[in-house]
């Protein structure tokens, strides 16, 4: 939240050293999920910016992207679209690579998830070096999504991440670390 007030729920993420492998700082969300009220603040305020935006799905990036995208589908009134790491759904999918701070993966998508022109919100949890997000946004527009936006809880910004956001679509971080 750029310049103003950190909200009380932020306390309730914890960092965590090491994690998943040494140097990596985690951004630990389980106890914000956890607590009824931070959590409804911080979907309410996730979903502020969107609110009159039209969307119609979101999109969540496997696997706490998930959690986070479905909670604000909900609070939006649209539908929610996983995008899954590799054989976990069936069909005809599409797929996209992408680096990690830590490694390298892909996400995948049912090819039929979505009407071609459908306006889709793409959520994460975490904007890092900005791979996962940056491949996420390239799979919904190969699929005929609309992207509105894409919407984080916490921008890293010492890993420079927002620069591979190269969608013309906003991308906003709640809180940024």
């Amino acid at each position: 939240m750029d310049d103003r007030k950190t909200p009380e729920w932020a306390a309730l993420i914890r960092d965590v050293p090491d994690f998943p492998s040494p140097g990596i700082m985690f951004k630990d969300i389980v106890p914000l999920l956890a607590d009824a009220h931070g959590l409804a603040a911080m979907v309410s305020a996730l979903g502020a910016p969107w609110r009159d935006a039209g969307i119609q799905a979101v999109a969540g990036a496997e696997s706490r992207g998930f959690i986070l995208g479905a909670a604000l589908a909900r609070d939006l009134d649209a539908g929610f679209v996983p995008l899954r790491k590799p054989g976990k759904l069936p069909g005809a999918l599409l797929e996209e690579a992408y680096a990690l701070e830590y490694g390298s993966d892909r996400l995948q998508i049912q090819a039929d998830a979505l009407a071609s022109g459908t306006r889709v919100l793409l959520v994460d949890d975490v904007l890092a070096t900005g791979g996962t997000l940056a491949a996420a946004a390239r799979l919904l527009q190969r699929q005929g999504a609309q992207l509105v936006g894409a919407a984080v809880l916490v921008e890293l910004t010492g890993l420079r991440g927002r620069e591979r956001w190269t969608a013309a679509a906003p991308l906003r971080a709640l809180l940024r670390a």
